[in-house]
């Protein structure tokens, strides 16, 4: 009797916290911009049972509160945030690294689909998708010298979702400055 009513709670709880309407709006991590105004807050919006309905970045302009929503796909997961500032190319970017597509045709984006590398204003204006959908991001580098963006990955060739001989590798070369390609190697 014991065991059937501690059963009995354990599936209440659970049926009354998957009747939750509600979405959860949770602020993980702020960022501030060096040399600029603004400060990026990412954004997850919780539904049901602690799903993600959507995943944002927001640009708040610290000296007079204007922001700048900044969405990714619903699932969408952000690995990697980071700012490349060299003053002497007078180049600042937001350079982002996040798994924004299903490719493999599950009912969600997971760790099997690939990350994708984002180069953004500051501000939030400009976001430009660098890596194509089906390029597996494995690395990516800055040359502060030259201003270059290097991001090392793979194709999946044979598309069985794994990383084997026939996948073709290729290292991507862009310009931070213009968010452009400049070679395939």
């Amino acid at each position: 009797m014991k065991h059937a009513l501690i059963l009995f709670f354990f599936l209440w709880a659970i049926s009354a916290y998957g009747q939750d309407k509600y979405n959860y709006v949770h602020f993980n991590k702020l960022k501030e911009l060096t040399g600029t105004d603004y400060t990026i807050a990412t954004i997850e919006n919780l539904g049901k049972m602690a799903t993600v309905n959507s995943t944002q970045l927001l640009f708040i302009n610290t000296r007079n509160g204007q922001s700048k929503m900044v969405d990714f796909p619903k699932d969408g997961y952000l690995s990697e945030l980071d700012q490349i500032r060299i003053d002497s190319l007078q180049i600042n970017r937001v350079i982002v690294e996040a798994r924004t597509v299903n490719l493999d045709n599950s009912k969600r984006i997971d760790w099997s689909d690939p990350f994708q590398v984002f180069g953004l204003s500051t501000d939030g204006e400009e976001k430009v998708q660098l890596t194509p959908d089906n390029f597996y991001t494995r690395t990516w580098t800055v040359n502060r010298q030259t201003g270059g963006l290097v991001i090392t990955g793979h194709y999946d060739s044979n598309n069985n979702g794994k990383y084997d001989k026939t996948d073709k590798s290729e290292i991507l070369l862009f310009d931070l400055k213009t968010l452009k390609l400049i070679a395939k190697i």
